[in-house]
């Protein structure tokens, strides 16, 4: 079989992934004590239940918010980097005696990096500037992920789909339409983006990073030029980049690169086992339809432990915070307002958003065997460059005006009315207090937005369109805006999250320090044990 040159650039890439695992044993490593490991890691086990923000996010965050936490309490002297770093081996986010002193020097850089840019742009700050040195070291934590970790399978991969993509794709024009076409290099970018959170799912900040680095091709060892300029535009750049992410193409894009990522996803698994014989095993139809079989079939099994387990951690997150606030305030307020508690009310409160959360989650679809077939002509079609003609066309996005837009706005409106009526109706008659029914409400909405996000993740491997009953249709037009109010609501807890701040400062601090006490504790017993001859 031909293979295309973007394959065979792809093979190499590979091939080179596997030797940056050569791991010399003569090299000074972080070492932390095992049962303050296993203590830590009790906890950040605990926090990620709390804190759930997605399985393949959960190193992203932990860095994210112990680098912000440190940052906060301490200087950045010149032990910041292995200190923080120890942390992180002991809550398990990375593997004991693995990280070397020398990635610990380049972690120290990488954080001066970001520190001298944040106070460049203070100094020339007049206003408020909190979100823009918040999202720098949002950024900062991806930098140290991904210099830890070394994606550059995933980032081979990107390349090539977005190559694939960008020769594939047109942009077809509305007849009467008088927006300005999308230029190119506004569709390489679009298609960069959308190809990042199709096959990886990466969050806004990792695809701001990397789109840090298009704009600055020297960011890993940047000039003192390079940083000052950053840092005196760095709000500028910041709004620039989410400008970037809220394109008025993205879901367009996305849905392409979304229903195309799976082939891609199959390729990727087939050449992590043994790029070396990828040739070879093209050459053999069998062997090779029996080798994406197994990847699609390893994958449709991981998807489906993926997805209860985030069903799981979804429903304890928002049952943890519900009970919480239950006995925190809506009891309180209960005894307070109505001189007594109506506990069936708080028991549905907690149920039916559980149940509710089990019921999309059952009844998602994962995969079916037309789905397998279409998937495996196109993992061929990306090999072989003679069948890769065929182009994907992207329509604008329409423009809602008239009164047909106004009845469609109208029908949505009165949806919504309907849908928080009746529930309202039928709280009201299980004689909920109006703050029971705040409270129920909210959190309806936020598993459905939950649930909802859920449902779309089961949908990875899936090519072939989506196929949902009447009845689904039916709750789906009466469930949309309470899904938006639950997409509302998760943004602004993520933003106003009172809880998760408490527990970073008044718990988390304190307990790291003990945890660290524990581990110099018996480091100190060690060290007079073996003094003893």
């Amino acid at each position: 079989m031909i293979i295309s040159q973007g394959v065979q650039k792809l093979i190499e890439k590979y091939d080179s992934w596997r030797k940056q695992f050569e791991f010399r044993e003569e090299e000074e490593v972080i070492s932390v004590d095992e049962v303050a490991a296993r203590v830590a890691s009790f906890y950040e086990k605990l926090r990620e239940i709390v804190d759930w923000r997605g399985e393949h996010l959960l190193r992203k965050t932990a860095i994210e918010r112990i680098l912000k936490r440190r940052l906060a309490i301490q200087k950045v002297r010149e032990d910041f980097a292995e200190n923080f770093l120890a942390e992180l081996v002991r809550g398990g986010h990375f593997p004991n005696n693995r990280i070397s002193f020398d990635q610990v020097d380049e972690i120290q850089a990488i954080i001066q990096k970001y520190v001298f840019v944040a106070e460049r742009f203070w100094e020339r700050q007049q206003r408020n500037g909190k979100d823009s040195t918040d999202w720098l070291f949002s950024i900062a934590a991806v930098e140290i992920e991904e210099t830890l970790s070394l994606p550059r399978r995933e980032h081979a991969l990107i390349e090539l789909m977005t190559e694939d993509l960008e020769n594939r794709t047109q942009l077809i024009a509305r007849k009467q339409e008088t927006e300005r076409p999308l230029a190119e290099g506004e569709k390489k970018l679009q298609i960069y983006v959308a190809v990042q959170r199709a096959l990886f799912k990466l969050d806004a900040v990792t695809i701001a990073y990397h789109i840090l680095e298009k704009f600055y091709p020297d960011w890993k060892t940047p000039t003192e030029e390079t940083l000052a300029y950053v840092g005196d535009h760095l709000e500028v750049l910041r709004q620039n980049i989410q400008k970037i992410l809220a394109h008025p193409y993205r879901e367009r894009f996305y849905q392409l690169a979304e229903k195309y990522d799976t082939p891609y996803l199959i390729l990727h698994d087939i050449l992590s086992d043994d790029s070396a014989r990828f040739p070879e095993l093209a050459d053999n139809p069998p062997a090779f339809e029996e080798a994406i079989r197994h990847s699609y079939n390893g994958r449709h099994a991981r998807l489906k432990r993926r997805i209860g387990r985030a069903a799981l951690y979804s429903v304890l997150s928002v049952f943890i915070t519900k009970v919480l606030i239950a006995f925190l305030i809506e009891i309180p307020v209960e005894r307070y307002l109505q001189a007594g508690v109506n506990y069936l009310a708080i028991a549905l409160s907690i149920a039916v958003p559980s149940f509710l959360m089990l019921g999309l989650v059952v009844t998602a679809q994962t995969s079916s065997q037309r789905n397998f077939e279409r998937v495996m002509m196109e993992v061929i079609k990306i090999i072989q460059p003679r069948q890769r003609m065929e182009p994907y066309k992207i329509f604008p996005p329409r423009r809602k005006t008239g009164l047909v837009a106004s009845i469609v706005y109208g029908f949505y409106l009165l949806s919504f009315l309907i849908s928080f009526g009746v529930l309202i109706w039928g709280l009201q008659e299980l004689q909920f207090s109006p703050f029971s029914i705040a409270i129920f409400l909210m959190f309806l909405s936020l598993v459905l937005f939950a649930g909802t996000k859920i449902r779309q993740q089961a949908r990875e491997l899936m090519v072939e369109p989506a196929r949902e009953g009447f009845l689904y249709n039916l709750f789906d037009i009466f469930s949309l805006p309470m899904i938006q109010v639950g997409r509302w609501l998760s943004g602004q807890l993520v933003r106003y999250n009172v809880f998760l701040l408490a527990l970073n400062f008044l718990i988390e601090v304190p307990f790291q320090m003990f945890v660290e006490f524990l581990e110099q504790w018996r480091g100190l017993l060690k060290e007079k044990k073996e003094e003893i001859h």
